[in-house]
């Protein structure tokens, strides 16, 4: 008998480990799929992440929304969204991990799968996880080695190390990572023009070149895997 595989992304963790270990995050989520199941079938892909306030960044939620049109293309993949709530003043997600603990029980209840594979490293589902591994089903464990909970590898049936090696073959150029603007540069006058020999190197740049910064376009989570 074939083993009926259901995957359940947390896209939040997904998206900073990949931002974190490789800089980039535009992810084949089809082709990451298939190459977890192997051999076996996939059922169904659970994404979990929220939906971003567009009074926040405005720029940042079309972004997300062009993101979240091409998972909403990718087959056997179902979006599951939150929303976020400001603690004080910082935007945070609402209710992500509840959902994605209560699908894995529900589903398993239901023998709706009979492997669960979780891609995420949160301690949070430890306890989810040993649930239902005691309704009979088989667990395992996608993770980024320094982003992982011990308590998720020991429990785990089966591990998927996510590294270097396994994302080969699995990016997509569909997306480019946003550019961080550069700095603007003032002219300087070079060879000026000495008034009365009284010029100092004040009247020739008064003023230290501006900094502008750079974008916020790292610092937001645009969009989120």
């Amino acid at each position: 008998m074939n083993d009926r595989v259901a995957i359940f992304i947390d896209g939040s963790n997904l998206y900073h480990s990949l931002k974190n270990n490789f800089k980039r995050y535009d992810l084949n989520f089809a082709e990451f799929a298939r190459k977890l199941c192997g051999t076996r079938r996939l059922i169904r892909t659970y994404y979990y992440n929220v939906l971003q306030d567009p009074s926040q960044r405005v720029e940042g939620t079309r972004e997300q929304g062009d993101f979240l049109d091409t998972l909403r293309k990718t087959q056997y993949l179902e979006l599951r969204l939150g929303t976020t709530k400001l603690a004080q003043g910082i935007p945070v997600e609402k209710g992500i991990d509840v959902m994605l603990a209560t699908d894995l029980l529900y589903f398993a209840a239901n023998n709706s799968y009979d492997i669960a594979i979780l891609v995420s490293g949160d301690a949070d589902f430890s306890y989810t996880l040993q649930v239902v591994k005691n309704m009979g089903k088989h667990v395992e464990v996608a993770y980024f080695e320094h982003a992982v909970s011990k308590d998720l590898l020991t429990i785990a049936d089966n591990l998927h190390p996510l590294d270097t090696k396994f994302f080969t073959g699995l990016w997509t150029s569909s997306y480019k990572r946003p550019k961080r603007n550069k700095p603007a540069r003032r002219r300087q006058m070079v060879n000026a023009p000495v008034v009365a020999n009284r010029v100092s190197s004040e009247d020739i740049n008064p003023h230290p070149p501006e900094s502008f910064g750079a974008s916020s376009h790292e610092e937001f989570n645009p969009p989120l895997l």
